[in-house]
């Protein structure tokens, strides 16, 4: 008699709410409930609601919540990779009806740096010889996020181990010294690499300063203090306010060089730093044409900069 009642319980009754999972997934991958609220076109507390359904559904806290700052759980991290493949299943399913108007489209996440200093400007090149494929762009955080979003390819900052997926370098630049004319006066001049030990250093993940000592012949520790930044393009803009000497690369900086914004300290340069641009994706990108033909722009464009 159970089983019977079993067999009659309807599907729906089981299975979690849509719109919870759109609200689930969009928060993971901005890390942010208000940021999420806005892509879905809702009110944070209506997005909140939403994630509180879900956590009722599978009775697990999906995430872990430090004031505004907002994090996946340990079973959220799992939960997420089934949800984004369910719904990536959903949204690829071909409806007869709307393939033919549809037009093709790639879907690419890139750290901000990257997306505001190379992406965009060289787009226009892709954007003219196919005009007939759409080019979605979505911002990632460099070292956070290691899972691949419903995005169809990532650009990745790191050092170019990502298990399970496809990865291919772009390429890498040398990293050299940098600071404001305005912070030069200020803190005294810096002849040799040694004078560093006198100026602030500016610290970020993806750009260690320790490697950059050894190749300066200086044997120091990383450093522990001092104004941090986990993305590129904010450490060049603390640099160029003159809150102290940062590291960067030339593809970055160089406008900035041009102008006298800031200047490049010392002859040195890491030649081969520990972080570097790589293309990384999951899906067979031969299975859609215009995925393909983006990597191949990629690859191309980038490896000639």
């Amino acid at each position: 008699m159970v089983n019977s009642m079993l067999n009659k319980t309807p599907l729906v009754n089981r299975l979690p709410p849509v719109h919870a999972l759109s609200a689930f997934e969009a928060a993971a991958r901005h890390r942010s409930f208000a940021l999420a609220a806005d892509e879905l076109c809702i009110t944070p507390s209506a997005l909140s609601h939403r994630i509180r359904l879900l956590e009722d559904f599978v009775g697990e806290r999906l995430f872990s919540r430090e004031g505004r700052t907002v994090t996946l759980s340990e079973f959220g991290h799992r939960y997420l990779e089934v949800v984004r493949s369910a719904l990536r299943t959903l949204t690829e399913f071909p409806l007869p009806q709307r393939n033919a108007q549809v037009q093709p489209r790639v879907k690419i996440t890139a750290p901000p740096t990257f997306a505001r200093q190379l992406l965009i400007p060289h787009l226009h090149g892709f954007a003219s010889r196919h005009p007939e494929i759409v080019v979605e762009i979505f911002l990632s955080v460099p070292l956070y996020d290691l899972s691949l979003t419903e995005s169809d390819l990532e650009v990745r900052f790191g050092a170019g181990k990502y298990p399970n997926t496809t990865t291919e370098k772009l390429f890498e630049e040398p990293t050299f010294a940098v600071a404001s004319p305005g912070y030069l006066k200020k803190a005294g001049p810096l002849h040799q690499p040694a004078d560093l030990c006198k100026a602030s250093l500016l610290r970020s993940a993806l750009e260690p300063w320790q490697p950059w000592f050894q190749a300066a012949g200086l044997d120091w520790p990383e450093p522990s203090s001092g104004l941090r930044a986990d993305d590129l393009g904010l450490l060049l803009e603390l640099v160029r306010h003159g809150h102290g000497v940062g590291l960067t690369r030339k593809h970055f900086a160089q406008q900035m060089i041009a102008q006298g914004e800031v200047v490049q300290l010392f002859d040195i340069s890491l030649t081969s730093p520990p972080h570097a641009y790589y293309l990384v994706y999951q899906q067979k990108p031969q299975e859609r044409p215009e995925v393909t033909t983006f990597i191949e722009w990629m690859k191309d464009t980038f490896s000639r900069i």
